[in-house]
């Protein structure tokens, strides 16, 4: 997918297990918080292989594609802006947000995430902007609007709903726990959630 944003691409193709996990722990360790890596393997038990690694080890699994023999996993590596302490005092749980799209009220849900993990799993119609991004698109956001601000777990968004009030913005939710949680309707590359 053309407007995924991966930080470093890993070839392990040609590899059996463990290499390409072997190799997917080095580069996640080169990774600044925040990075996406893109590991290509041609191993078909890399999927379950490397989800499992990644969930064991705190990373974030985003998802795989497959392109032909080669299959593409996409891991996220923490950030520490995910354990910071919420301040933004606006905050909306995912259920109040969930009945508010089933209601069809005239809102706009703001995805702060990295543009991998929005395209893995996101709500339907949600606008993506990723957080470093956040500052230099303001002008697709219109302050009259009711924004609901997600993310994975409630603390980026925590920030960018901060950002957007400092910036004028006056009716801004910070969505909690966030995707990591949501049971709503979601659009998916996999089309499978």
């Amino acid at each position: 997918m053309e407007n995924m944003n991966v930080n470093v691409i890993l070839d392990a193709k040609g590899l059996a297990c463990p290499m390409p996990i072997v190799k997917t722990k080095k580069a996640m360790t080169g990774l600044e918080n925040g990075q996406v890596l893109e590991v290509q393997a041609t191993d078909k038990g890399s999927k379950a292989d490397i989800k499992a690694w990644a969930e064991s080890t705190g990373h974030q699994y985003l998802g795989t594609l497959e392109e032909g023999e080669v299959l593409k996993h996409y891991l996220r590596k923490p950030s520490n802006d995910e354990t910071i302490e919420r301040k933004h005092p606006n905050v909306l749980n995912n259920n109040e947000l969930e009945m508010k799209l089933e209601a069809n009220e005239n809102i706009v849900v703001l995805d702060v995430r990295e543009t991998a993990e929005f395209a893995f799993n996101h709500i339907p119609n949600a606008i993506s902007i990723p957080l470093g991004e956040l500052e230099n698109r303001l002008d697709v956001l219109n302050k009259e609007d009711d924004i609901f601000v997600v993310c994975r777990t409630g603390s980026r968004s925590d920030l960018a709903a901060q950002k957007l009030a400092e910036k004028g913005f006056t009716k801004v939710m910070n969505v909690v726990p966030g995707m990591s949680q949501w049971s709503g309707k979601t659009t998916s590359l996999n089309q499978e959630v």
